[in-house]
């Protein structure tokens, strides 16, 4: 049995195996502040037993946001917010990340352009983005360095750099949105660049005993693009500098069909593992204890996110635990102990 069981990384340790992945709320203002539904939606999984609770895409400024209702880490001012999700679920024993973020040509908040490495939209529903220049690329590097400086200031245990979905960092890593022909598009190692240069920059404010995750798409599921064994070379470039590896796919383009079903993205996430030596969390549409169990079991992950089913069932981990016979590997809130004797 590992579901339940202890894990450590990089000093972080973390009560069980089990991880809420990060999921777009909306529910901020158009300044990117945190509101009480952030509160209450967190600190409900610290309570319900989640070993590790990544906040949503947190925007490192304004133009990054996926929507206006976006957090934000752009500026000084967002830090007590976040600090009051990082104490409320440090205090019912979770570890807690944020994922740093930029939208890249899917932004969709109030924002006069957005941004990209080629001048190429997502679809007609988007802006046509502008293609960045060496020195904008540079800057944005900077505000991922900045970011990470207030998330330690915000108390957040680790972080998580958002390179998949089809966001800014996964449109330079894949030639299908990258057609830059300078030292940030073509080969591999140019096309690599942004992502080593944003990991280099976090690095030199970012503590060096906290973790790095970083997010991938290990598939962009159309001929041309990323796929599996390109993402495996694109891990090697950096596993070195990172700490495990969030494993998911697609998002990249809106006119592709992915067949989907409780797992489809584990396979993924078990050959990152197995051909970098690098841990790996395995997410997609995964819900039952069993799953869970036989994806730890087997190795083919280090970690299971549970990403709608938290939002079915922020007791998820309790309740397994009680109906599995695991009770005395879950330490239960005293406050709920009379429900699960």
């Amino acid at each position: 049995m590992k579901t339940f069981k202890e894990y450590d990384l990089k000093g972080m340790n973390l009560r069980n195996r089990i991880v809420m992945p990060p999921m777009c709320m909306y529910s901020s203002d158009n300044d990117g502040f945190v509101k009480d539904f952030h509160k209450t939606h967190y600190i409900s999984r610290a309570v319900g037993g989640v070993g590790l609770i990544i906040v949503e895409a947190t925007a490192v400024v304004p133009r990054g946001r996926i929507s206006s209702n976006d957090l934000g880490i752009w500026k000084d001012e967002h830090i007590p917010g976040l600090r009051s999700l990082v104490e409320g679920c440090k205090e019912y024993g979770a570890k807690i990340a944020v994922q740093l973020a930029h939208a890249g040509r899917k932004c969709d908040a109030d924002e006069e352009y957005t941004v990209a490495p080629s001048s190429i939209d997502f679809s007609g529903h988007y802006k046509i983005p502008k293609e960045l220049t060496i020195d904008e690329i540079k800057e944005i590097i900077k505000n991922f360095r900045d970011a990470a400086k207030r998330a330690d200031k915000a108390g957040f245990d680790a972080i998580e750099i958002h390179g998949a979905h089809g966001y800014l960092i996964h449109e330079f890593l894949s030639p299908l949105s990258n057609r830059r022909t300078d030292e940030y598009g073509g080969s591999l190692e140019n096309r690599t660049r942004f992502l080593r240069e944003i990991i280099a920059a976090v690095k030199e404010v970012w503590p060096k005993d906290k973790p790095i995750l970083l997010r991938v798409s290990a598939d962009d599921y159309k001929e041309g693009g990323i796929d599996i064994k390109e993402m495996v070379k694109i891990i090697n470039t950096v596993k070195n500098e990172i700490d495990i590896v969030h494993v998911s796919s697609g998002g990249l383009l809106e006119d592709v069909k992915i067949k989907t079903y409780p797992g489809y993205q584990v396979s993924y996430a078990e050959a990152i593992r197995k051909e970098c030596g690098i841990p790996t969390i395995a997410v997609g549409l995964i819900k039952e204890y069993d799953h869970v169990e036989d994806i730890l079991s087997n190795n083919r992950a280090d970690l299971v996110a549970l990403g709608r089913e938290l939002l079915r069932n922020p007791y998820w981990v309790l309740i397994n635990a009680y109906k599995h016979g695991y009770n005395t590997d879950v330490e239960y809130p005293k406050q709920y102990e009379r429900g699960f004797k």
